[in-house]
């Protein structure tokens, strides 16, 4: 979770910085900075939940042999 609130911190900044930049307005690079970052972090948050399903999904798979499995079960 603390990565989710570094990485909004740093895109509100970076936000305001270009909404200012091309409108010149401290109000309107505010109002953009508020609310595309945070709409934009939980976005990042499922991103993340569903990247690591698919990482869980890459790891092989260790069998048990059957003969392993019937000298520690007989």
């Amino acid at each position: 979770m603390l990565k989710t609130v570094t990485f909004t911190l740093m895109h509100f900044c970076i936000a305001f910085a270009v909404a200012y930049a091309l409108t010149g307005s401290v109000a309107v690079g505010g109002l953009v900075a508020a609310v595309e970052p945070l709409c934009n972090s939980v976005g990042f948050y499922f991103h993340e939940k569903i990247w690591k399903r698919f990482e869980k999904g890459d790891e092989p798979r260790q069998e048990i042999p059957r003969h392993a499995w019937l000298h520690h079960h007989a």
